[in-house]
């Protein structure tokens, strides 16, 4: 994520705040008018992100990327958090027999696993309005608005239609890989940057290892279940939109994996100069 040049072509920035605004309407539609109160907690949990991104602004630092980076690095910890609390609590519940099976992942909802996608897309809207607001993006299409584009999309369509809730929390189990991503940003802005030292290279060691284990791996999982399971789907556009949302998502966890190496090599090799 890095900070648009003041010459840079405002028309992605115009198409993703139309589609950002369209959303909004979409979702307090849904709540005013088809009575969906449930769906308050999308709305608290963009509230709440902007509370916390006012608080750190007032109290941490006033650059811009700073803190939307300290307000993604509470979300992952936060969703992180809830992902692992959603899923033990089912083990200890129903135990993990069947907890996987395709009925149980489309058509029923783990306890809290509802809310909990809820506050989560409230951040994904959240962060797509600072971005736009303070431009912090690059290039025509800018990677970090699609994937929140397509993340709304799915978690919202998801929501109103109440099915493949579990499923979409699964997905969610890659914030435990974000938190290192976004403690990395953060260390590197306070001026951390010494390759040798242990924390660092602890942060890289955790950073690959959850890499691997809570986004890489988990998301290629989903996908094959997906298209083993695919004819147990009723017709209709859960399939074709799980499968281009995973689609999505497995691109754009491709290309996060090469720019790590990149920066790991980066940092490997100033430390080699020094």
């Amino acid at each position: 994520m890095a900070r648009a040049p003041p010459g840079q072509n405002k028309a992605p920035g115009a198409f993703f705040l139309a589609t950002l605004l369209l959303w909004m309407i979409s979702v307090l539609f849904e709540i005013v008018f088809n009575k969906r109160r449930e769906l308050l907690s999308v709305v608290g949990g963009f509230c709440f992100y902007q509370f916390a991104n006012c608080v750190i602004r007032s109290w941490v630092s006033k650059d811009p990327l700073l803190v939307n980076t300290c307000v993604s690095l509470l979300h992952s910890s936060i969703t992180s958090a809830s992902v692992i609390f959603i899923l033990v609590n089912e083990l200890i519940r129903t135990g993990s027999n069947g907890m996987f099976e395709h009925s149980k992942l489309v058509g029923n909802t783990w306890p809290w696993a509802y809310p909990a996608l809820c506050f989560s897309c409230g951040y994904f809207a959240y962060d797509q309005w600072d971005m736009l607001h303070y431009r912090l993006y690059s290039g025509w299409i800018p990677s970090i608005l699609v994937h929140h584009l397509l993340l709304l999309v799915c978690f919202t369509l998801a929501l109103y239609r109440n099915v493949t809730i579990n499923y979409l929390i699964l997905t969610l189990i890659c914030e435990l890989h974000s938190i290192f991503l976004h403690t990395r940003k953060v260390r590197r802005m306070a001026g951390i940057r010494d390759a040798k030292s242990k924390v660092v290279k602890v942060e890289w060691v955790l950073s690959w290892i959850t890499f691997i284990v809570a986004r890489f791996a988990p998301h290629i999982l989903i996908t094959i279940k997906l298209i083993r399971d695919s004819p147990m789907f009723e017709k209709g556009v859960e399939l074709p939109l799980a499968l281009f949302g995973m689609g999505g998502m497995n691109l754009l966890n491709t290309f996060l994996g090469i720019d790590l190496f990149r920066a790991y090599r980066r940092e490997k090799s100033s430390q080699h100069h020094e």
